[in-house]
């Protein structure tokens, strides 16, 4: 079976290095970008220079229609998806809780809850076996913030990765006797 992975927020950061080294290793790779296109064509370049097949696929993971779009190309065009790496993701300004609009806390929730959750239904729904699949990999990239909270910076940004934190430890319960393993990892600070 071939290794397919799809990496969210794949067109910079710790997404674009994680496209390389699933490259390394043998993946046919999905590079999912939101905006940033001549990046996510870069890391697409460097990619496909390591002799393997890859794709960069534009989609806002926090909306399904997107998520769907995007799993149906990696379906057509590089097979079904055995990992995923759940990495795009938002945070605002520094402030404090008083100063945050409704917007920037929706559209952080959107992206780094619901996206992750969207896309992980997506995944399942291919590795699971009770839809055909054979298995895979979900990795969530949290944040130290989920720990510390963030306080006077981003609490907001902290409570999303605090979200994100427990359901990875949902999901990895739901899926493991169907041979999906679902893990988190917790950065501290990157430069991005």
């Amino acid at each position: 079976m071939d290794k397919v992975i799809v990496i969210t927020g794949g067109g910079r950061g710790i997404g674009a290095a994680t496209a390389l080294l699933a490259a390394q290793q043998g993946f046919k790779v999905c590079i999912n970008y939101q905006a940033d296109e001549q990046a996510a064509q870069q890391v697409l370049e460097q990619v496909r220079g390591l002799g393997v097949q890859a794709i960069a696929v534009r989609a806002d993971v926090s909306i399904e229609d997107e998520v769907i779009g995007l799993f149906q190309r990696v379906d057509s065009e590089l097979g079904r998806v055995t990992a995923l790496v759940n990495n795009a993701g938002t945070v605002g300004q520094k402030s404090r809780l008083e100063d945050m609009s409704e917007f920037r806390i929706q559209k952080i929730m959107k992206t780094n809850v619901m996206g992750p959750i969207l896309c992980a239904k997506h995944a399942v729904l291919r590795m699971s076996p009770r839809h055909g699949g054979q298995g895979g990999s979900i990795v969530n990239v949290s944040s130290v913030a989920a720990r510390l909270g963030s306080p006077g910076e981003y609490v907001d940004y902290a409570a999303s990765k605090g979200a994100l934190d427990t359901f990875t430890i949902g999901l990895s319960k739901e899926v493991a006797g169907e041979g999906i393993r679902v893990n988190a990892v917790r950065p501290g600070y990157i430069y991005t």
